[in-house]
């Protein structure tokens, strides 16, 4: 597929399950090799970096995973401040799970997604929801040049939804940009700039939001608006 992401832009992802999305975004942050062509995120090749190269740029992007990848058993303080990894020595890192660093930083990030009362709580004791927000946390605090959302308000009610794909599209009002795997028509014209629709990892719609309405992506999804 040929699909380019400019700076300040906020580009929502559509299409059925297995159309892609989720390996789009995998191959923007490096976690998946292209299999054929090239990939250029923030005017570098992920697939050709190594070590500190790479570690550098992954910490210019960042990424809310479908799975959301958090650590169940430690607490949500924890588990938001790996969003400083990359800019920490591993000395640093280790010791923050004995004394937490950069409190009122995290404590920050949770209250923009209204949970500063849990930084405390294990994080598998949260729902659903919540650890979505965690994860979301994380990503306000790594404060990234390029977000890659995969399905970040799945789990969310439709306020908390739209205030999480606000925050999001934060970096975008700083030139960074945001790439976000949507499900629901209604957020991704709503949040974002421009509309990409996958099928059989292939871009069959590329459209201005402001261009489609709801019963066109419908449309676009074969079902009734």
């Amino acid at each position: 597929m040929d699909l380019t992401v400019g700076p300040a832009e906020r580009v929502a992802v559509v299409g059925a399950s297995g159309a892609g999305k989720s390996t789009l975004l995998a191959v923007a942050n490096g976690a998946v090799p292209p299999s054929s062509g090239s990939v250029e995120v923030l005017g570098q090749d992920p697939a050709v970096l190594r070590g500190p190269a790479l570690r550098r740029l992954r910490a210019r992007v960042g990424t809310v995973h479908q799975h959301l990848e958090l650590v169940g058993p430690l607490r949500v303080v924890h588990n938001v401040n790996a969003g400083r990894l990359g800019s920490w020595s591993a000395a640093r890192a280790a010791w923050s799970l004995v004394r937490p660093q950069g409190l009122p930083e995290v404590l920050g990030a949770l209250e923009r997604v209204g949970l500063a009362d849990r930084v405390f709580d294990r994080t598998d004791t949260l729902s659903g929801g919540q650890r979505q927000r965690v994860a979301v946390a994380r990503l306000l605090l790594q404060d990234p040049e390029l977000v890659l959302a995969d399905e970040p308000a799945s789990a969310l009610d439709p306020v908390l939804a739209g205030r999480v794909l606000e925050l999001l599209a934060g970096p975008a009002s700083r030139d960074g940009a945001l790439l976000a795997a949507l499900h629901d028509p209604a957020l991704a014209l709503r949040h974002c700039d421009r509309v990409v629709g996958l099928s059989a990892g292939r871009v069959v719609l590329d459209a201005p939001a402001a261009a489609l309405t709801v019963a066109d992506l419908a449309a676009f999804y074969g079902a009734p608006a």
